[in-house]
């Protein structure tokens, strides 16, 4: 399960949404998921999904290799779902014992239910299609107004680089220790909740040196490769918008409008 965790990583292939300029890609991904929080009827989630579908299709990132990353947050997409279906007040359904599920608990449970899964997908279509250096580029482009207000803009965008290109990483290594462990008896699968808590804290103590020994390795590369921030570097390859880029732009802006205007319109 440990391995089917892709929001971090990157899959290497040729096309449109790769050779897109990581700015374009990042304002969308934060427009999307904007709009996915707009939106609480069928019709405007009709369009994300279609919007979606679309960019997945210009991507050539495989929709297998996407949804297999859904089963990480599984256990989460289920208690949010439980928590709306089980405490949102409305008219009874259905009811046992001091438990009741209402019709405003079941819509409301579908949409969260919805809305996290094409937050997910989206999110990791994002970093599936930029890596990691086009990434740490686009923020700190981005974030380059921040720097009137003595915000270190080049750090926060390498250190959210960084922070999720060790999420995959990170991963693998939790999947190697967890079969070193079980090869050697543990068990961290039966038992009650409390005991399965239990069973993982032989497992966070390694996780956490292991973490702590890559990140000391990544930071001792960094000084002997003379990094010393931001200021004065400069880039092999300076971020230029070409002609699909203002496309693209162009795109979004017609998405988000028809988001709000069936939101607004479309109420059912």
């Amino acid at each position: 399960m440990l391995r089917d965790i892709t929001l971090g990583q990157y899959y290497q292939t040729d096309s449109i949404l790769h050779r897109m300029d990581c700015r374009v890609k990042l304002v969308a991904t934060l427009v999307y998921i904007i709009s996915l929080f707009l939106v609480d009827n069928i019709w405007g989630f009709a369009v994300a999904a279609v919007f979606l579908a679309v960019c997945i299709r210009l991507s050539k990132v495989p929709f297998s290799f996407m949804v297999k990353g859904m089963k990480s947050i599984a256990f989460l997409m289920l208690f949010a779902v439980v928590f709306n279906l089980f405490l949102t007040p409305g008219k009874p359904v259905v009811a046992f014992w001091k438990l009741r599920i209402t019709d405003a608990g079941i819509r409301m449970a579908v949409q969260m239910a919805v809305r996290l899964t094409l937050l997910i997908i989206g999110s990791s279509l994002m970093t599936l299609t930029t890596t990691p250096n086009h990434l740490t580029d686009g923020m700190e482009s981005l974030l380059k107004p921040l720097k009137k207000l003595k915000v270190p803009v080049h750090e926060v965008a390498m250190m959210t680089s960084i922070a999720l290109r060790f999420i995959p990483i990170l991963m693998e290594e939790t999947d190697k220790i967890m079969k070193a462990q079980i090869a050697r008896g543990a068990d961290f699968e039966s038992g009650n909740l409390i005991q399965k808590a239990r069973a993982m804290v032989p497992l966070l103590v390694p996780l956490f040196i292991a973490a702590f020994r890559r990140a000391n390795d990544l930071a001792m590369a960094m000084e002997a490769r003379c990094y010393r921030g931001g200021e004065g570097r400069t880039k092999m390859k300076p971020l230029v918008y070409r002609r699909n880029d203002y496309i693209a732009y162009g795109v979004l802006a017609f998405y988000l409008a028809a988001v709000l205007a069936v939101g607004r319109f479309m109420p059912i």
